[in-house]
């Protein structure tokens, strides 16, 4: 689950981690309040304004703007609430925004230049390790930094079961190249960091940029954070922070279902229990000359309600030119599945307008087959994960 910058500056701050402060606002109205607060609290007297997407490289696209004084604020909130943000990383349609973060100016003059760095933390799963990827080129795409100097990255790997120790921290800060306060700022600064990571069961956090302000304090100037999806029960104020309207409508209307759906490119829809056989069905259809276009486990209880929702589903998605639903029965009756997919074909009437292969196998298979070949539906029946794929591959020529 991702977050906006705002909620990721949210869990760092509760964990000790200095951030850019900063007021979210949905009006240009409420973004001149804000302004207005942050001027009384930190004594800023310019203020950034950040669109709020679940995208990347928003300065790029012109999602990211310095005000220098109310009037700047207010025009700039005007001219990006409501924009469609394009970036590298969203689509030719770009995201709407709908909120802004109205931040402090942190790049104030003093004793010493500002400086940027990159930091992330994740899991490295080749080595089951947390990692801290860091650079002192922060502020740029960091694949770029990686494809044309790489020698300017660096990795941290952390024992899970201890945690980043001292000295770990210490060099980090090394690297980094800084000295006296700040040097002592910045091995704070990791240790926290890596601890709001832990703690939170996040994915990834990425800080693009850490800064070194010019009285050397350390912070978060933006922060990517991605939650595992996993672990959401055990922080429910951190679930509340879920935008669904960040992600696609399709997934977000599956995830209420209790479908687990990724929404992908290809032609053909998938419907499977098991993640497993979903993963070796999307080969299947690869192999058979199409492309899958989703990935849908309806889990272990098929039944005729919850496969008509995944048809539904499935069938929003126009690319899709053939349904291939490929079941196990273990713990699920074959000819239950097969049942409830008769049903909610004859449910949805001429909804279903594309050919349907069904596959399966296990627990009253034989019962299964006669069910889908007697039931004078636009359904094909296989046995074989061979003969299902060649009957995808017949009804796509």
């Amino acid at each position: 689950m991702n977050l906006h910058e705002y909620q990721g500056k949210e869990i760092l701050n509760s964990f000790g981690v200095r951030i850019q402060r900063g007021i979210v606002a949905s009006t240009p109205e409420e973004a001149v309040e804000a302004a207005k607060k942050l001027t009384e609290e930190t004594g800023t007297g310019w203020h950034v304004v950040k669109a709020q997407v679940h995208a990347g490289g928003r300065g790029k696209g012109g999602g990211v703007k310095l005000a220098k004084n109310l009037q700047e604020v207010e025009k700039i909130a005007g001219e990006i609430l409501g924009m469609h943000l394009v970036t590298p990383q969203t689509s030719a349609e770009g995201k709407l925004v709908n909120q802004v973060l109205i931040t402090e100016d942190v790049y104030y003059p003093g004793d010493s230049e500002p400086e940027e760095y990159y930091m992330s933390v994740l899991l490295n799963r080749a080595n089951g390790r947390n990692m801290i990827m860091y650079s002192t080129e922060g502020g740029m795409d960091i694949e770029t930094v990686a494809d044309e100097t790489p020698h300017l990255i660096f990795t941290e790997e952390i024992d899970p079961a201890t945690g980043i120790l001292p000295f770990q921290a210490r060099k980090i800060a090394f690297n980094l190249g800084l000295s006296g306060a700040a040097f002592k700022e910045m091995t704070k600064f990791v240790t926290a960091l890596y601890t709001a990571y832990d703690k939170s069961d996040s994915s990834l956090f990425e800080i693009n940029p850490v800064l070194k302000t010019s009285d050397d304090k350390i912070m978060a100037v933006d922060a990517k954070v991605s939650l595992d999806d996993n672990a959401l029960f055990r922080h429910k104020d951190y679930e509340a922070m879920r935008d669904d309207r960040e992600e696609n409508p399709t997934e977000v209307e599956a995830r209420k279902a209790g479908l687990s759906y990724v929404d992908l490119d290809g032609n053909v829809g998938c419907m499977v229990n098991g993640a497993g056989l979903a993963m070796a069905t999307m080969d299947l259809i690869k192999f058979a000359g199409g492309e899958p276009a989703n990935f849908l486990d309806v889990g272990g209880t098929a039944d005729a309600k919850r496969v008509e929702e995944a048809f539904r589903l499935i069938l929003k998605d126009d690319k899709v030119e053939a349904i291939l639903i490929n079941i196990f029965g273990g713990i699920v009756r074959c000819d239950r599945v097969a049942q409830g997919v008769v049903d909610a074909y004859k449910n949805m009437g001429d909804a279903i307008n594309v050919p349907i292969i069904v596959r399966l196998q296990g627990t009253n298979a034989d019962i299964a087959k006669e069910l889908i070949d007697n039931s004078g539906l636009n359904v094909e029946s296989a046995v074989e994960f061979k003969e299902a794929a060649d009957k995808v591959q017949k009804v796509l020529a």
